[in-house]
């Protein structure tokens, strides 16, 4: 059984939990899910990479605020305690629309999952296939580059639907370039 690495963008990856969580009203599994996504694909995970962000905080946090905060680190403390996973951390961007309403975006995120796929074969010389999570096209051209100039297998796992505005669009360009993509399903998150 051959190496990989799994990089999971948790932005995305929350959402997609989050919709199958609503959908079979009842919790879904994190870590499992990529043992679940390896063992789809007879890989054994060498090591995980979560890209993610801590929640937007005030300066005087509110009650929800605090609630999130307190999730997000205990999933970090969490990751940070395996050795096989790393967590590379953005930040959060509070940005009003016209309207005065509130969004929120994450900063540098992408910059971290763009940067592992440059220098992965530094620390991982024998790994020829990563697994990310994914839907965002913005990777398409180092994925492109690592196939083209590295021989590496990129496999996506991603998510979508057909809505015109849904927040799981799909990208033609993404699933391209990729080795092969796969669309996530609520078994991924159950119980091996």
């Amino acid at each position: 059984m051959e190496d990989c690495l799994v990089l999971v963008d948790n932005g995305f990856f929350k959402l997609v939990k989050k919709e199958f969580e609503i959908e079979s009203k009842k919790k879904k599994k994190f870590l499992q899910t990529f043992r679940n996504i390896c063992k789809n694909e007879n890989l054994r995970l060498k090591h995980l990479f979560v890209y993610m962000a801590p929640p937007f905080q005030s300066r005087i946090p509110t009650n929800e605020e605090n609630s999130m905060k307190m999730k997000y680190d205990l999933i970090k403390k969490m990751l940070d305690k395996k050795e096989w996973a790393t967590v590379r951390e953005g930040r959060c961007q509070r940005i009003f629309n016209e309207k005065g309403k509130p969004f929120f975006n994450q900063k540098a995120v992408d910059s971290w999952i763009v940067a592992d796929m440059c220098l992965f074969k530094d620390d991982f010389p024998n790994i020829n296939k990563i697994i990310l999570i994914s839907s965002d096209s913005d990777f398409a051209p180092i994925i492109k580059m690592i196939k083209d100039k590295m021989n590496i297998n990129v496999i996506l796992y991603t998510y979508f639907d057909k809505g015109r505005k849904s927040k799981f669009h799909r990208s033609n360009h993404l699933l391209k370039v990729v080795s092969k993509w796969v669309k996530l399903k609520e078994e991924d998150f159950e119980d091996a």
